[in-house]
């Protein structure tokens, strides 16, 4: 059995169980802090893509 087909087999059992372990070991207070410094990271990822995409099309437009 490959990687692949045993993340395939989680089920709602095991959501919940990884759900109550990262509870107890951040407890419900870090949570929230830890979704908020995620979704920054998230948010400037995407504008740096989205800048480095922009900045490709000016190249690209310069050198017609």
């Amino acid at each position: 059995m490959n990687l692949h087909n045993m993340v395939l087999m989680i089920g709602m059992p095991q959501v919940i169980i990884i759900i109550v372990v990262v509870l107890l070991l951040f407890g419900g207070r870090k949570i929230p802090e830890l979704m908020k410094g995620l979704g920054s990271g998230i948010k400037e990822f995407k504008n740096a893509a989205k800048e480095e995409e922009e900045e490709s099309k000016d190249k690209i437009e310069d050198k017609k």
